[in-house]
């Protein structure tokens, strides 16, 4: 589609039930109580000039350019901070009102580079276009006296450029660092003519607060603060709306491009998840998507130790095919599988599990989202009948006591994390639930109220522990429970928390969290008002994952906060379509929307739809297709747009698993680490080269659009149609469109879900049918999905690591803003320039112990394996707990996580691994003999593609 620009109309929009009717430039306008004259005026078609107001920003009063005048009232006020009253009369355009306005643009101009109107920005530099919208044709002041034009250019950051000789002192830039991202790395520094903009104490950028977010660049009315890209390529003539393939938060973005060639990604004003926001992954690390390292052409090779030959899509497919056939033929149905991607549409993960169940004839399909979310859908469905969240995320917004356990929104989910930062400097209370000192727990005007920093590996404790309070002290609700859940089960449970076993003085001790916190705690988050739960991988990658999720849903129903805007409990999902590869049905036991293999009512649907007679057993687990792959019974494996080499625990028995198989699949953008065991390559396409839809943490369905070709020639939907025909079952679909609707034919959930109702609303939150034909927001309203809520006992049992004298400390993992997941896609950006290694933080108590100092080099072991890291002295750790993250193939985190894993779902425990740290001063055995391994891959896929 064309460049088009977004209609800015000034101040934000109101809600309220008053309506309220006015009259401008003798036209009558009625208007929501409490909106600004120029947006009033912006919705009757009248553009007032204006520099300083934009309606992603509260109202500032500070350009004096967007004057009106009003009958009956002396001056000329600023449209942008006069509210409307009926009867107004207002008039915005006249020759006094043009006199003022050029008056107060000469001004500006007058201390203004004046090679400025020659930048490459047209229609994209608000300055520009007041000069044409006020007529000035001369500045009467000339360009003489004293300006600011001798003030340097930073260009540290390595994706924008801030002049400040072209910047005006408007402050929208240091107002959208405040009020949307709200990280306050931005300033006015001194007054008066000396006023000027500095990021953090008069610090370059890059050495600043500044998370790179480009909040600032897309307010900047100026171009002082302007996208290298744009500096490099000019201006964007076409845009293509799509959704972010970074993290679950599901941003909208405008994509815009010259040609085929991407310039810049824009947050989308209308986007429902973002309104507008973004983080620096999605909104400057798009680079991979052409970067050197894209494998473009299939591959095929005999053995792993053999070079790669490049060949036709024909003769990949094909081969990939006949070995599937081969193996089959050898050692059984059951002896290959399939891993869906979290990365990929809904469309292209529905085929990959659709092609393992109807070409493949068995279940032996599994997802990334059982290595992290899988005890979310466990625990969920348990308790309330649907294993996705229960709100949207503007529900936060309603909150009064935001309860954050597991999770680091501001770093893994910045978006989102910005949102909840301005609900909590509204007011909101926070409760922080963490084994490290994470942002939120004390950041600029946000500060935790209590941050119970427990020991890892406890959270069913504490859990159990702020459920003991509540129930013991009289705050349960009462009316609630007896209304929306099963009264046995709610029985049997209270006679189970209320033991003294659960009491905060109980498991003081074995938590590290004082009682009187925890009890101070439970109050709050009983008491407090709407109070809701947010939650990630810190709670589910243990071994009661499980349980721990099934626990926040006790306490939720025990408080009645479910049901309602502002409350609920909501996983913060990693990947950015991790929800919708669970939807798709990508478990062995489970087919779209949930639905058990066993049920032979939901299985005939599948076989009469598909033309085949689907398996009644469940297949195996990526865990367990890697055991019998070691015992010699599992021999194929087709997996799509995942890394399990680098993202999976035990990473030594993970590759012996690959190692052991005779034909691995591998469909990517780039050869990966687990296509360092793989036999046949397929080039993957980006989210740029694609058609679909992804499934947010919200349950939010978002179109993604082909902005460009796919640069391997084929999309992935078509690359599994393909193979699956090679195979025997033809699939003939042409485009993903058809895809979904054979999705919504066969999801409930989805049954009203098609591309044309989701261009026509944006986007939609499932469910989506009959009762719900736009979606639902909020799930459980009046009654729970599975009729009545089940309380569940969740006794707390220790896992089995256990620390030592031989392994004294607790290592926990997780992720770092500036990388995403195994870094596959942002270590080929220029965000390596905050985060070029994984460290290791420990605390200085720890350190000193063994004599480490900041920047050292340690020895990492543990029973499973050992690497080496640096150290960072951090007092964000709590002594006895040391912290990485797993964006580094050859940091190996994941050389020294266990096999441990959720008794429910087999989802690994990444967060508790018991460790000894020491000086070194070489790299662990693992690290010289994959690296030389490595190497030796990538050399022969470089002579390969010569």
């Amino acid at each position: 589609m064309t460049l088009i620009k977004e209609q800015d109309l000034g101040t934000p929009a109101v809600v309220s039930d008053v309506s309220v009717t006015l009259e401008i430039d003798g036209h009558p306008v009625t208007v929501p109580a409490g909106t600004t004259v120029m947006r009033a005026a912006a919705r009757a078609g009248v553009s007032v000039p204006k520099l300083c107001a934009t309606d992603t920003l509260e109202e500032f009063g500070s350009c004096r350019l967007c004057l009106v005048e009003i009958e009956g009232r002396r001056g000329t006020p600023a449209s942008c901070t006069t509210l409307v009253e009926p009867g107004m009369k207002v008039v915005t355009q006249n020759e006094r009102l043009g006199r003022l306005r050029r008056g107060v643009m000469e001004l500006y101009m007058s201390d203004f580079p004046t090679d400025n109107l020659a930048i490459p920005s047209s229609g994209d530099c608000e300055m520009q276009d007041m000069v044409a919208a006020v007529g000035l044709r001369e500045v009467r002041y000339g360009f003489a006296g004293a300006n600011h034009q001798d003030l340097r250019k930073d260009e540290s950051n390595p994706y924008f450029t801030f002049d400040p000789a072209k910047c005006i002192v408007c402050s929208r830039c240091v107002r959208a660092c405040a009020e949307v991202q709200g990280t306050f790395a931005l300033t006015i520094e001194n007054r008066g003519f000396a006023s000027k903009v500095s990021a953090g104490m008069a610090e370059p950028f890059l050495e600043s607060e500044c998370v790179s977010c480009g909040a600032c660049v897309d307010a900047c009315p100026t171009s002082s603060l302007m996208d290298k890209a744009i500096i490099q390529n000019g201006m964007p003539n076409r845009s293509v709306v799509t959704t972010c393939a970074y993290c679950g938060v599901g941003c909208s973005f405008k994509a815009e491009l010259q040609g085929n060639q991407v310039l810049r990604m824009r947050p989308h004003k209308d986007g429902k998840a973002n309104h507008g926001h973004s983080c620096v992954k999605g909104r400057f690390a798009w680079g991979y998507v052409t970067h050197k390292d894209r494998i473009t052409k299939p591959m095929i090779r005999s053995s792993i130790h053999e070079p790669w030959q490049e060949v036709s899509w024909e003769t990949a497919i094909n081969h990939a095919a006949s070995e599937f056939k081969r193996i089959q033929a050898k050692y059984g149905r059951g002896s290959i599988g399939g891993i869906t991607s979290s990365r990929c549409t809904n469309e292209e993960t529905f085929l990959v599990q659709k092609m393992v169940r109807a070409a493949f004839g068995n279940n032996n399909v599994d997802t990334c989202a059982r290595v992290c979310h899988s005890p979310t859908g466990y625990g969920l469905r348990t308790a309330f009948g649907t294993s996705a969240g229960t709100q949207d995320f503007d529900s936060v917004m309603d909150a009064d006591v935001i309860l954050v356990i597991g999770a680091n929104p501001t770093d893994a989910h910045p978006v989102f994390g910005s949102r909840m930062k301005k609900r909590l400097r509204q007011g909101a209370r926070l409760i922080v639930i963490d084994p490290r000192r994470i942002d939120l727990v004390r950041t600029p005007h946000v500060q935790a109220e209590y941050h119970l920093q427990l020991l890892p590996g406890t959270n069913v404790a504490v859990l159990n522990a702020l459920a003991h309070v509540i129930a013991t002290e009289g705050m349960v609700d009462e009316a609630f429970v007896a209304e929306r859940c099963d009264p046995a089960d709610f029985a049997v449970w209270l006679d189970f928390i209320r033991r003294p076993e659960n009491a905060p003085e109980a498991v003081e001790s074995m938590t590290g969290v004082p009682a009187a916190t925890i009890r101070a705690a439970a109050r709050l988050y009983a008491m407090g008002g709407n109070a809701a739960i947010y939650y990630g991988l810190g709670v589910t990658e243990h071994s009661q994952g499980s349980t721990a999720v099934m626990a926040m849903a006790n306490l939720a129903m025990a408080t009645g906060n479910l049901g309602r805007p502002g409350v609920g409990v909501n996983p913060l999902r990693g990947q950015n379509n991790v929800q919708g590869s669970c939807d798709m049905g990508s478990f062995p036991h489970e087919l779209s929307g949930y639905r058990h293999v066993a049920d032979e009512g939901v299985r005939a649907l599948f076989d009469q739809a598909w033309g085949v007679t689907l398996d009644n057993e469940p297949g195996l687990r990526i865990p367990n297709m890697l055991d019998a792959a070691v015992d010699g019974s599992f021999k194929g494996l087709y997996i799509q747009g995942e890394d399990i080499a680098q993202s999976d625990p035990n990473t030594q028995h993970v590759t012996a698993g690959l190692a052991a198989m005779e034909c691995v699949v591998i469909q990517d953008i780039f050869l990966n680490e687990t296509a360092n065991y793989a036999h046949v390559f397929l080039p993957g396409s980006s989210f740029l080269e694609k058609d679909g839809t992804f499934t947010n943490a919200e349950r939010r369905i978002s179109r993604v659009r082909k902005a460009i070709p796919p640069m391997a020639g084929m999309a992935d939907w078509e690359v599994t149609m393909a193979l699956s025909r090679a195979l025997g079952y033809p699939m003939d679909y042409t485009h993903p469109s058809e895809i979904m609707d054979e999705i919504a034919a066969l999801t409930p959930t989805f049954a009203g879900v098609s591309f044309e109702r989701l261009d026509q609303l944006g986007s939609i939150q499932w469910p989506c049918n009959e009762k719900a034909p736009e979606g639902t927001p909020t799930m459980h309203v009046g009654g729970f999905v599975r009729g009545k809520g089940k309380f569940v006992v969740t006794a707390y049992v220790p896992t089995e690591e256990r620390t030592g004298p031989r392994f004294p400390l607790l290592l926990t993992t997780g992720r770092i803003l500036s990388q995403y997941n195994v870094g596959a896609q942002t270590r080929r950006t220029a965000n390596t320039v905050w985060h070029g290694q994984d460290v290791l933080e420990i605390h200085p108590h720890d350190a000193e112990q063994r004599g480490i100092q900041d920047g050292d080099v340690v020895l990492l072991a543990s029973r499973s394996g050992e690497t080496t890291l640096t150290a960072m002295i951090s007092e964000r750790m709590q002594p006895g707990v040391v912290y990485t993250t797993f964006h580094h193939p050859l940091s190996g985190a994941n050389v020294v996580t266990t096999e441990n894993s959720d008794w429910a779902t087999n989802c690994p425990e990444y967060k508790v691994t018991a460790v000894e740290v020491r000086l070194t001063n070489q790299p662990s055995r693992w690290q010289e003999e994959y690296e030389q391994f490595r190497e030796a891959a990538r050399q022969i896929a470089a002579v390969a593609a010569e």
